[in-house]
Parts: C-alpha cells; sequence; structure tokens
C-alpha cells in the first residue's frame, strides 16, 4: 500500500485532513507531491503524525526552507521537506508565521532538524522556540541582519576586511560613496579607439 491510498479507500490526502481537521488547512497534490498548510501551533503534532503513523512513516526530514512574501501579514513560510522510504513517497509541510512569532522547535522529531532551523534562524530571522542551539551557521557570528529577507540590502550593513594597518579582520559600515565611473558599452575590450579605427579602415577600404 502506498501513501495514495489508505485502508479506507480514501485518497491520502482527503485521508489527513479528515483525520486532522485541526491541524491541517489544505492539502493539495502538484506532480504526485502533497504539500499541506498547517498552523505554526500545529507543527509538531503534524510531523509526529506524518513520522509514526503506519500509513504514514516519513522518517527523514529532508530539508527546513524559509520564503519571504513582505507583502504578506504573515510574511514568512517555513517548509519542511518529508521522506517515506517505506513507501517512496515524499511530502511537503508548510506553515506561515510573522517576524515576531516563534515556531516550535522539531529537534526532538527530527535529530536532522538542528542545523535546517538555524539556517532558517540566520538567513531569515525565523525563532525557533526550544532549539537547544540557535546561532547563527552560514554568516558570521557577528553579522547584523538576515540576509535572505527581501528588503536586506544587497551591499549589507557591515563590511568585512582585513586591516593591514590593525593585523586583524575588522567590521566597518558599508559606505556606498564613491566616484562616478564611465563605462563605454561600444567594446567590452578595447573601448572606442579600437571601434573608430574599424570605423576608418572602412571608410578607406570603400
Amino acid at each position: 500500500m502506498s501513501t495514495t491510498e489508505t485502508t479506507n479507500g480514501l485518497g491520502f490526502s482527503d485521508y489527513l485532513v479528515q483525520t486532522l481537521p485541526h491541524s491541517v488547512y489544505t492539502a493539495v497534490s502538484v506532480n504526485g507531491e502533497l504539500t499541506l498548510t498547517v498552523p505554526a501551533s500545529s507543527i509538531k503534532e503534524v510531523l509526529l503524525f506524518l513520522r509514526d503513523h503506519t500509513n504514514c512513516q516519513f522518517k527523514v526530514l529532508i530539508d527546513i526552507c524559509g520564503v519571504d512574501y513582505p507583502e504578506k501579514e504573515a510574511r514568512f513560510e517555513v517548509v519542511y521537506h518529508l521522506l517515506s522510504v517505506k513507501y517512496n513517497s515524499r511530502i511537503r509541510v508548510k506553515l506561515a508565521v510573522d517576524e515576531l512569532t516563534p515556531v516550535d522547535s522539531v529537534t526532538s522529531i527530527y535529530n536532522s532538524a538542528g542545523w535546517y532551523e538555524r539556517e532558517v534562524w540566520d538567513l531569515y530571522g525565523v525563532f525557533f522556540s526550544n532549539h537547544p542551539d540557535l546561532r547563527r551557521i552560514l554568516t558570521d557570528y557577528g553579522f547584523d541582519g538576515h540576509p535572505l529577507r527581501k528588503d536586506f540590502p544587497l551591499t549589507g550593513f557591515n563590511e568585512v576586511r582585513y586591516s593591514e594597518k590593525d593585523k586583524k579582520v575588522i567590521y566597518e559600515k558599508v559606505k556606498l560613496e564613491q566616484d562616478y565611473r564611465k563605462f563605454d558599452f561600444d567594446s567590452p575590450w578595447e573601448g572606442t579607439k579600437y571601434i573608430d579605427e574599424i570605423k576608418n579602415k572602412g571608410k578607406q577600404d570603400g
């Protein structure tokens, strides 16, 4: 039996919605992969069910990632990707939160969630409550901000460089001041002089 059909003949998505009526908002299947939308308060209940129920057996947490929609009140989506080796099936579980609402850590359900949650915290600023070691994992510990937020400036807030004078790595506020630069769009290699020579040669040959 696969996760597409249950013992009572229901489709798997309908089965999940009926079994967890207060914990699953929607269940949509696209290209054979099911996506559940759940409230943030129910994430642990849903993941426990998917991991342990005999019709699910999603024992492997592949990844946790974030998505930023600044125009929404709950701007962040946290997406959990699960794999059932027994049924050769994948499922995606997602929830939405705002900047101030913490999400329960699922490290007690999947050990691998520790680093994934740290990555989402580092890059998006989504806080995971009861995480055993929630700190940055990809950026430096002194990094300012969360770089995958859509409103994060491309230059960042601070510049990290090695100072020959101080003989150490230092942090400086980014300065956007620079001289105006003149770009030659005619030739990326030799400039307008090269173009002019070709034009003059053509006139002489003609």
